[in-house]
């Protein structure tokens, strides 16, 4: 059964950097897309950004371009997030994801998404 474990989270100053790591377990990653998620109280939840089962294509919501990194071990099986010039407007609950669909590129669609992790929270002041 495939676990999907994050980390990483933490709270820092605006304009700080975090990296957050998402970890595969049970089952392989590494053919197949997958994203990060955001969600704040009140509100849907959001892709941050998303990557294809090779790392060679990724895309990003328009707020965070430029300041955002994914990337891929598939090696390890792992995921990352490399956040710069966090600003407030970057706190949530961040969530990894992967969608079923093999060796496909990336998508924010989270409704694409079927196996989630726990998330890890990110917290920026101001």
């Amino acid at each position: 059964r495939l676990r999907l474990a994050e980390s990483g989270g933490g709270s820092v100053q605006a304009g700080g950097s975090l990296t957050l790591l998402c970890s595969c377990t049970g089952k392989t990653c590494s053919r197949y897309p997958m994203a990060w998620f955001r969600q704040v109280p009140g509100k849907e939840r959001e892709g941050v950004a998303s990557i294809s089962w090779d790392g060679g294509m990724s895309l990003y919501v328009d707020s965070v371009k430029g300041r955002f990194t994914i990337s891929r071990d598939n090696a390890a099986n792992t995921m990352s997030l490399e956040m710069n010039s966090l600003e407030v407007e970057d706190a949530g609950i961040y969530t990894c994801a992967r969608r079923m669909a093999y060796m496909l590129g990336p998508t924010l669609d989270v409704g694409l998404y079927t196996d989630w992790g726990q998330g890890t929270q990110v917290t920026v002041s101001s």
